[in-house]
């Protein structure tokens, strides 16, 4: 609501800029250009030389975080120098030319009031310790992840302890310590159930493995979040199938497995609880448009273990339909790249389980289509062989969409230029990339020319 917005105090720091028509030479140089723009830039920023006095820098700010304008995790030590930092590059998250120093995060003292068990997409049991509500980072925290039985045992973390608990990156709640010396008399161990807490099926532990899992597929809590997953903006894209409508979906026994999302109308969408004509109708169709997929998509969208969109993208490139995977051994699965031993088991479990079958098949009789990429993809594709970086910003489409296009065409996005690509697609605020582009002597599109060469011009 743009009215509750604008009764926020709202305020915003500025540190960088991007493309004005002029080269800069150092950090330094942009930060008061940005100042004499009359935009708010933060104060406590210095500049030094040498090591001794950057570590001298963090030490006092970690002691004046507290009284800062804002809430920070920690600083961040750049290199000045616009030449330097071209010439430094960057990997796949983060530019070489700059690190982030993290300080301790805070820490609150609370109780463990009870340790709940909550169940996955793929079966795991994670515990949940529920806390006394404390306020740690800024922020009131009732429940922490304990991971694994494993994590519990190496803690000892018990219900009714007293502990200390902090945001792990001040973003997700941990407990980092129990206080022992504080525990009130003898107080149980935590076990793990033998039942799922969901369904009541047999809950089983591989060998190896730190996590415990439900053997109910069928589990409600497990189809939940399945469904939410092939929903996903990555895999089938069906956009109004958020998690509340997926939980009354499944709770009135309305979709069981992902096939019933097909045979869904918008008359039984309009009984759902918040769910008005309108909003029914484009679910429907949605679904109806989610028909018409990629290979890569759908593989992504069954939620395979292992399977992420790089996997489902390998696959996608070898098996032109999800029936090539019926018959296929752990060993051919080995010997595609960037799949190993646990990987290729998995796949080889999931096709070879008739239950799995039976559910592509009624996927594939509702009308879902997905696209074969093998042909197109590594022979006759706009960009078949080619490693391909984007920078800037692209007018017709996002950068995860331009991603998608070029895999389908064969292609494999990177992120970082080196003597390696074999091409950049660059669009307005084109920066680094681009000036390592020019002096590697690597090709470069603009937007059009990528538009072209997809058809689309």
């Amino acid at each position: 609501d743009p009215k509750v917005t604008a009764s926020r105090p709202l305020q915003a720091y500025f540190y960088e800029v991007g493309v004005t028509g002029r080269d800069y030479e150092t950090q330094w140089e942009k930060r008061e250009e940005l100042r004499h723009f009359g935009l708010r830039v933060v104060p406590e920023v210095v500049r030094v030389e040498g090591i001794d006095p950057v570590i001298g820098y963090l030490e006092k700010m970690e002691t004046l975080r507290e009284t800062l304008p804002f809430d920070t995790d920690g600083a961040v030590v750049k290199v000045d120098s616009i030449r330097l930092q071209r010439e430094l590059g960057n990997i796949s998250r983060s530019p070489r030319w700059a690190v982030a120093f993290k300080f301790p995060p805070e820490e609150a003292e609370t109780t463990v009031k009870a340790i709940e068990v909550q169940v996955g997409r793929t079966g795991a049991l994670t515990p949940v310790a529920k806390l006394e509500p404390v306020f740690v980072g800024g922020v009131t925290v009732s429940s922490a992840t304990l991971h694994n039985m494993d994590e519990i045992e190496r803690k000892d973390v018990r219900v009714g302890d007293r502990v200390f608990v902090r945001r792990a990156g001040d973003v997700i709640p941990e407990i980092t310590k129990v206080l022992v010396h504080k525990r009130k008399g003898r107080l149980p161990k935590f076990k793990m159930p033998t039942r799922c807490p969901v369904c009541g099926a047999h809950v089983y532990r591989e060998e190896g493995e730190a996590t415990y899992r439900c053997s109910n597929a069928s589990c409600p809590a497990q189809i939940k979040e399945r469904i939410r997953h092939f929903a996903s903006r990555g895999a089938m894209d069906i956009e109004g199938l958020g998690e509340k409508t997926v939980a009354q979906l499944v709770d009135r026994g309305l979709v069981h497995d992902f096939a019933d999302l097909y045979s869904l109308d918008a008359a039984t969408l309009a009984g759902l609880e918040r769910m008005g004509e309108k909003s029914a109708q484009n679910l429907v169709e949605a679904i109806e448009r989610s028909k018409k997929t990629t290979m890569r998509r759908f593989l992504y969208a069954l939620g395979i273990r292992h399977v992420g969109e790089h996997v489902a993208g390998i696959l996608a490139a070898h098996f032109a339909s999800p029936r090539d995977l019926y018959e296929v051994t752990e060993e051919a699965l080995e010997a595609l790249p960037d799949i190993g031993p646990e990987v290729a088991r998995s796949i080889h479990e999931f096709f070879t389980e008739p239950k799995n079958r039976q559910l592509i098949e009624r996927l594939l009789a509702a009308g879902v289509q997905p696209k074969s990429e093998t042909g197109r993809g590594r022979h006759r594709g706009a960009f078949a062989g080619l490693k391909v970086v984007l920078t800037g910003t692209l007018s017709s489409m996002t950068r995860e969409a331009a991603k998608a296009r070029i895999e389908e065409e064969g292609g494999r996005v990177t992120s970082s230029v080196s003597r390696n690509t074999d091409l950049v697609v660059a669009g307005p605020g084109a920066g680094s990339k681009l000036d390592k582009a020019r002096q590697l002597g690597v090709p470069v599109i603009d937007e059009a020319e990528f538009l072209r060469r997809l058809g689309r011009a």
